[in-house]
């Protein structure tokens, strides 16, 4: 493959030998995925309009896909797009007189060559927090690190998030709307700040790789590439904010739960549950380096909830099987958990885990204590957890009733069919045993 050094510049008639287009494409698909997010915040530091960035940013895809298989792929892809985007920025501010006052006041360096490395800075953190910023819209947080950071198309955000593409598309021009009319910030916050705001950054990635390792809805129980969408995002945040024990302790978090994607469905996309799961299916690399990344969370201090979370995953990943899992050791994470984050979900985890170590009669009273309060009463989860006890306990019929709520409840197909088995198993004990 050729190598380039000049940066968008026309090819000369006595240039190199084409490279194949195939080839380019690739190098483009490539380049894109790495530097998109890098490029467009660049871009929006140096310009200040997040919609000028992302048109010019398209543009000097656009224009790799036309140069490169004439002048070769450049040494520095990412480079090359950025100054011909800076190019195209300045065109269209040229031109454009809604965008001609902008240009008295942005400093534009019109260079022709490539800069270096060096001089490409990576502006995803700022990013990162305007995306996230409270004042948007939560259900657009998780949409606008896609689209911006992952450099996911508008229609693939929409079907991550399985709404029509027109649907996210008027989300996400909201959302931009409201980060210009409430002019929030392009930057990172500052020190006093940051302990406050990141905390909603990994929130909002988390809720990505949930939906992704368990879909709210839909044919599919889990979507993997939302899921590794996700990842990828927290290992750039982590690159980026290498000190913050939390961006590791969720990165290790991702990692090891993850690492059971292979074996948590059956033919057909089935339910497959944690004992009944091949565990040699799991993903012994990716659980090798999530353990290694929670001995650093958890490392220097008191260990956050994404941390606590990991050392839970790793029992689980580390044990043979659920029977030998060290549930003394679950429950008691989950206690130091619960102090952390009191929520009722945790508390339901740490109720079913308590079941696992003392029985289910001990299970069940700690599950019907957490949903006493009436808060998890059309929580799916809650009432599986009921309907399983209920039955190795022997009260069928209780537990066929806490199954039907489930049913009525679950999100996706796979959970639903799952279910719907349960349910008619239990039903034909009952049968028999009237």
């Amino acid at each position: 493959m050729t190598v380039s050094s000049a940066g968008g510049s026309e090819p000369s008639a006595a240039g190199p030998p084409p490279v194949p287009v195939e080839t380019v494409a690739g190098a483009v698909e490539s380049v894109f995925r790495e530097e998109h997010g890098r490029l467009l915040a660049a871009l929006v530091r140096r310009f200040g309009d997040l919609d000028l960035a992302e048109e010019v940013t398209s543009a000097a895809l656009e224009a790799a896909l036309v140069h490169w298989p004439v002048q070769g792929v450049p040494r520095s892809p990412g480079a090359w797009l950025m100054a011909t985007a800076r190019r195209k920025a300045v065109d269209r501010l040229r031109r454009d007189q809604a965008y001609a006052a902008k240009l008295a006041l942005v400093r534009v360096d019109m260079v022709t060559e490539v800069p270096e490395a060096a001089e490409f800075p990576d502006d995803r953190l700022q990013l990162f927090f305007t995306c996230a910023h409270p004042a948007l819209p939560e259900e657009a947080r998780g949409a606008l690190m896609l689209r911006c950071l992952a450099g996911l198309s508008t229609a693939e955000v929409a079907r991550a998030y399985l709404v029509p593409a027109a649907a996210m598309a008027q989300r996400i021009v909201r959302a931009k709307r409201k980060i210009r009319e409430a002019r929030i910030p392009f930057r990172v916050p500052g020190a006093d700040e940051l302990p406050g705001r990141l905390p909603g950054v990994l929130q909002v990635l988390y809720s990505v790789f949930t939906e992704g390792y368990v879909a709210s809805s839909g044919p599919l129980l889990q979507r993997v590439d939302l899921a590794g969408e996700a990842i990828r995002l927290v290992r750039i945040l982590r690159r980026l904010l290498p000190a913050e024990r939390e961006v590791t302790g969720l990165l290790a978090l991702m990692l090891l739960v993850h690492a059971r994607r292979a074996a948590r469905t059956g033919p057909g996309g089935a339910v497959v549950l944690l004992e009944d799961q091949d565990r040699a299916l799991w993903d012994g690399p990716m659980i090798a380096e999530g353990l290694a990344l929670v001995r650093v969370a958890l490392t220097g201090g008191p260990a956050g909830p994404y941390a606590v979370q990991a050392a839970i995953a790793a029992l689980h990943d580390e044990a043979a099987s659920v029977s030998t899992t060290d549930w003394p050791q679950v429950v008691a994470l989950y206690d130091v958990l619960l102090a952390l984050d009191p929520s009722p979900v945790v508390a339901l985890n740490r109720a079913v885990a308590v079941a696992m170590r003392d029985g289910p009669a001990a299970g069940l009273a700690a599950v019907d204590a957490v949903g006493g309060a009436g808060r998890l009463r059309d929580y799916a989860p809650f009432h599986l957890a009921r309907a399983d006890l209920l039955q190795r306990l022997g009260r069928l019929v209780e537990a066929v009733e806490a199954y039907r709520r489930a049913l009525d409840l679950a999100g996706t197909d796979p959970e639903r069919d799952h279910l719907r088995r349960r349910l008619e198993g239990v039903g034909a004990q009952v049968g028999r045993l009237s």
